[in-house]
């Protein structure tokens, strides 16, 4: 899906992205060296032919470089309710309206298929409010927040979007 007001390429993730994908994610600065490498064991898995139905892997690829990746599945027991459970864009790349781009992709393909709802989860310490104030920015309100959730001192704090078929900008 081309973002035509950015010229941003949002597409699904190809094996090929795999390294790209890691080193945007690692440079965005959100995760921990050991969810790193939970993270590289997801793709791997992924790309290895082994996903588990309904779960995606997209891209914000500069040329043919990966810059960002979101991962996006179905809330368990739930009925059109959806998690992107991983977005980032590489440091020197933020800004620049990649991390919209990822999630507009998202919620337009899920609000073509009838689905209803999309969250959001990141974490509640004063380092994440660049992160709170995106999401905001593009329309999610917080629906939620978890004390302590992640360790003592850091919530979890889930926002959320009801998503509408031809409604999204």
């Amino acid at each position: 899906m081309q973002n035509t007001l950015t010229s941003i390429r949002v597409r699904p993730a190809l094996p090929t992205d795999q390294t790209s994908m890691i080193t945007a994610i690692a440079a965005s600065g959100l995760f921990l060296p050991g969810e790193l490498d939970g993270i590289e064991e997801m793709l791997t898995s992924y790309f290895a032919g082994d996903p588990v139905a309904d779960q995606y892997w997209i891209t914000a690829a500069d040329g043919k470089k990966s810059v960002g990746a979101a991962y996006y599945a179905p809330e368990r027991m739930t009925d059109g309710t959806w998690n992107t459970y991983l977005i980032a864009v590489h440091a020197d790349y933020q800004g620049q309206g990649h991390g919209t781009a990822l999630m507009r992709y998202i919620e337009r393909a899920l609000a073509s298929r009838g689905e209803r709802v999309l969250l959001v989860e990141t974490s509640g310490v004063p380092g994440f409010e660049r992160t709170r104030a995106f999401y905001r920015k593009i329309g999610y309100d917080e629906e939620a927040r978890i004390r302590d959730f992640y360790k003592a001192g850091d919530d979890k704090v889930i926002f959320r979007k009801a998503l509408v078929a031809n409604s999204l900008i």
